[in-house]
């Protein structure tokens, strides 16, 4: 992000993160201001992930979106399953933290791919087929 004023909401937003939580209201109106500093500088992958993320908080109150594994692991059924359960129960203030993080440097290449998976779990999650 080239806007000084995008870079600061987004140093406030990671602050507040660390500091309060995550306060439904409070993230979801400041993540709705960076999604519109983000589209007038056209980065559509950080105005995607702003938006989703957003309506996530705001529909569950919560970050229920893992941090994506660096490599895909091979499970059956019954272990998917266990592993979803656990994962949920890292899941939350810190995927979101990393989440930001990743946003701050988002032309770094690995970190838009793994800002591309947030998006697609975060459809995934919202049962859009994307």
């Amino acid at each position: 992000m080239e806007n000084i004023k995008a870079q600061k909401l987004l140093n406030k937003i990671q602050r507040d993160l660390m500091r309060n939580g995550i306060i439904t209201n409070t993230i979801v109106e400041d993540l709705k201001e960076l999604r519109e500093l983000v589209v007038e500088e056209n980065i559509p992958l950080l105005a995607k992930v702003t938006r989703l993320t957003y309506e996530h908080i705001n529909e569950h109150d919560d970050f229920l979106i893992a941090i994506p594994d660096d490599e895909p692991l091979e499970l059956d059924e019954e272990e998917e399953e266990t592993e979803v359960v656990e994962t949920e129960d890292v899941t939350g203030q810190e995927s979101l933290e990393y989440m930001l993080s990743l946003m701050a440097e988002h032309s770094n290449k690995l970190n838009e791919m793994e800002l591309r998976d947030y998006v697609k779990a975060l459809k995934e999650h919202a049962g859009e087929d994307y």
